[in-house]
């Protein structure tokens, strides 16, 4: 599964932006650095909004919030940039399965990070990696080199360590989070491959991904919420905090669906293993500003268990570009080489044939 960066590809938008004129490499590093961007900027809103305590009694409530704000960011993108409500592409049955796998990764991450220390479940999701690769293989049919294999290794031990610091020096640590979060990982992994094979399948456009997806999900959680939830309850105490509950959310969502588009034209354009390396590199830049900015108990085992798995996302993405990688820094060494031998008057042209 080796993804050419050079080569040119099909017609590819970011934010109404037609980037098919530039090569594979540029449109790459383009959408990778908006997934980036939006992303931190979400990651760092959901901080806010898990300052205030009693919000985290709620996670199905926040979950339903931020599901009701991507349906409404998604209809008013058809309106505003397709001029009109087109036709479905894909079938019904297919976005009632990425719904229900989109609200168990979400409501589920939602629920463990009201239990885990942020970073720590930040860490967890940036090893989705692994589970992606797993349902690859068991959905399409793929085949994975030997530095996917060693970066899932890395990326495990260095979880196990990261975790086992995380319950030393973290007061509120609970194992519960732990094993939410997995189940969050396993519906992730399911949710990328199965976006993968839809867009390439019917070829619908993000919003309307995004608009059936979310939509449906949000009236799983609605009428799951309504019969066993306290939404009631939810609606009032968040009423109570407007700022830092609605607002905050609303602003969590608009990054996050930005992101997402993002992300969505790196599924479609790149892989799903590809869009899950770009995403979990901007987890480890999350991670490190979460320390920055949020006050929290720290260890040095955070840091070297975090390196082997930064290790295992390096290892991942030199398998990926092995071959582009090797020639890139080939041409790079030798016009160096090249450079130096002249300026050092050791350079000599070929001898003359006799």
């Amino acid at each position: 599964m080796m993804m050419n960066l050079h080569t040119s590809s099909s017609s590819i938008y970011l934010f109404g932006i037609n980037l098919s004129g530039y090569n594979r490499l540029i449109q790459f590093l383009l959408t990778s650095t908006a997934v980036l961007i939006f992303h931190v900027i979400q990651g760092y809103m959901q901080e806010l909004i898990l300052q205030l305590k009693s919000l985290r009694l709620y996670p199905n409530y926040f979950t339903l919030v931020y599901f009701v704000c991507f349906t409404l960011l998604a209809y008013i993108e058809q309106l505003l940039f397709e001029r009109t409500i087109k036709r479905r592409k894909a079938p019904i049955q297919t976005y009632a399965v990425i719904a229900l796998f989109t609200l168990g990764t979400m409501g589920l991450s939602n629920a463990a990070v009201m239990r885990l220390n942020y970073p720590t479940h930040m860490m967890f999701k940036s090893c989705k990696l692994i589970p992606v690769m797993i349902g690859s293989m068991l959905i399409l049919g793929k085949r994975y080199n030997m530095y996917d294999v060693l970066a899932c290794l890395c990326m495990t031990i260095g979880l196990i360590f990261f975790t086992l610091a995380d319950s030393q020096v973290q007061p509120e640590f609970d194992l519960l989070g732990v094993w939410l979060v997995c189940c969050a990982l396993v519906a992730d992994a399911v949710i990328g491959n199965v976006q993968e094979k839809a867009l390439k399948e019917y070829k619908p456009s993000n919003s309307e991904m995004i608009l059936f997806s979310y939509s449906i999900g949000a009236v799983y959680l609605l009428v799951y919420d309504s019969i066993f939830g306290t939404m009631q309850e939810a609606f009032w105490l968040w009423w109570a905090y407007p700022i830092k509950s609605y607002v905050l959310t609303m602003i969590y969502a608009f990054a996050g669906y930005l992101g997402v588009n993002c992300v969505l034209n790196l599924v479609r354009h790149f892989g799903a293993l590809i869009a899950v390396t770009v995403t979990t590199f901007r987890k480890t830049i999350t991670i490190i500003l979460s320390f920055i900015a949020f006050t929290k108990p720290f260890t040095f085992q955070y840091l070297w268990s975090g390196a082997i798995v930064a290790f295992g996302i390096y290892l991942n993405a030199y398998g990926q570009n092995q071959k582009s990688i090797e020639n890139y820094t080939r041409s790079i060494y030798n016009r160096l080489l090249m450079k130096f031998r002249r300026r050092s008057g050791v350079y000599h042209s070929p001898p003359e044939q006799v």
